[in-house]
């Protein structure tokens, strides 16, 4: 059990030294659910913040820390469950060359990501999950769970859309 939480400030209602305080707030707040690790990782200027409380099961040391970002750094992700199939899908990674920084299924959710793009890596993901997915390039929030919803993801709107429009910049995939 982990906990994931974030916000997404297309409005720039807040300062940019808020960002990691508010985060950290959400993380502090889901400390029931993990009690090994907390994380933040924010981008101001891009109207991000996410948020992680660990429960640490596959990937004890820090190569499984959350929010991760990819190994090219395009994406930032944070993620509560478990994929069943992460180790098939690194095999075909490694055997693509990508060498990895831990073991975690984490690890290989985000870079199958940067391989081989979103909806492809969902159709390849069997087991329980909540993801949020930020891409740097493109500044796009993509929301994934689980296709039984198991692992529950809970999400709002408040206040106006600012600059961009909502559906431009958050997509869910279930």
């Amino acid at each position: 059990m982990c906990g994931i939480a974030g916000f997404l400030d297309v409005a720039s209602s807040y300062a940019p030294d808020q960002f990691d305080r508010l985060a950290g707030d959400m993380a502090t707040a889901l400390r029931r659910r993990g009690p090994d690790d907390q994380g933040v990782w924010s981008d101001a200027e891009a109207g991000i913040a996410l948020a992680h409380r660990r429960l640490s099961i596959v990937d004890l040391s820090q190569a499984g820390h959350q929010p991760m970002i990819s190994a090219n750094g395009r994406f930032a992700m944070v993620y509560n469950g478990e994929v069943y199939s992460f180790r098939e899908i690194r095999a075909d990674l490694e055997a693509r060359g990508h060498v990895f920084r831990g073991h975690s299924d984490s690890e290989v959710i985000l870079e199958s990501v940067a391989a081989f793009g979103v909806e492809a890596t969902v159709k390849r993901l069997i087991g329980m999950f909540a993801i949020a997915l930020w891409d740097r390039k493109e500044r796009t929030l993509t929301l994934i769970r689980d296709r039984v919803g198991i692992k529950p993801l809970y999400w709002g709107k408040i206040g106006k859309i600012g600059r961009a429009s909502y559906r431009e910049r958050v997509s869910t995939i279930v």
